[in-house]
């Protein structure tokens, strides 16, 4: 609150808020062990569709750039697409992660009736955040990397527990679900869907409204939160590794041509 000349108040101006994408995934159920058996098999025709649309994605966020550079809004087609993609890539994901069990749709705009859905809402951009996107977006692409690595270290033990114990377990399924909300918000941010920057990785707070999905809020257990930082580690650790044995394969390889030469 301001304070006025007359010691009257008047309140401050609040700006515009912005609005983070969501993700909506129901609470962890059931699964069919045939199909958590042949997950990615089965998924692989929707591998070769995202390969597709992500060319188109990728031409579509060139031109979107240059409309935002200078309107400070993505052309409404472009947003339509993207978002999209975004979703398709989200609910590809979601299955691939073992979040749901259904099999997703082939179609930018899922039915009603499929449980995992996002929310994004294109708007107006900051043309000097569009102008350096790519700069704004690296140290989330760093924590998006991480993460994605992290889980992949331990893919084969987390399919091998759902597929024993025919579902997923909560923690399980509060830290694959954060790492998929986070890599569903920083590809919008990335494809200046949103102007909100990736954030809310370890959960968020519990409302007094009831939830809308089991991620809507993400009210994470201290044990998820656990394996969400392993996740990380694990990312840090692999990066570090491969870091390190590349600069030593690299000195190996350089030593070796100086002896050549030297003979």
């Amino acid at each position: 609150m301001a304070q006025g000349a007359g010691g009257w108040t008047m309140p401050a101006e609040v700006g515009p808020v912005e609005f983070l994408p969501v993700l909506d995934v129901p609470e962890p159920g059931r699964q069919r062990r045939l199909t958590v058996f042949f997950r990615w098999l089965i998924l692989i025709p929707h591998f070769i569709v995202l390969w597709v649309l992500s060319i188109a994605a990728f031409f579509a966020v060139v031109v979107g750039w240059f409309a935002a550079l200078f309107t400070a809004h993505l052309p409404a087609p472009i947003a339509r697409f993207l978002t999209g993609f975004v979703g398709y890539d989200t609910r590809l994901m979601a299955s691939q992660s073992l979040l749901v069990d259904q099999y997703p749709p082939f179609a930018l705009r899922p039915p009603q009736s499929y449980p995992v859905r996002i929310e994004v809402r294109p708007g107006r951009l900051n043309r000097l955040a569009v102008l350096f996107r790519l700069i704004l977006m690296i140290p989330a692409a760093i924590i998006n990397g991480l993460l994605g690595t992290g889980w992949i270290a331990l893919a084969f033990f987390l399919w091998l527990i759902t597929l024993v114990l025919g579902r997923m377990p909560r923690p399980v399924f509060e830290a694959t679900a954060a790492v998929a909300r986070f890599r569903m918000r920083f590809a919008a941010y990335a494809l200046m869907l949103t102007s909100a920057y990736p954030k809310g990785l370890f959960g968020d707070q519990r409302t007094a409204e009831p939830p809308a999905s089991a991620t809507r809020p993400l009210v994470m257990s201290g044990g998820g939160i656990a394996l969400l930082i392993v996740f990380l580690v694990l990312g840090l650790a692999a990066d570090v590794s491969n870091s390190v044995w590349g600069s030593d394969g690299s000195s190996h390889k350089d030593s070796g041509t100086v002896n050549t030469l030297g003979r």
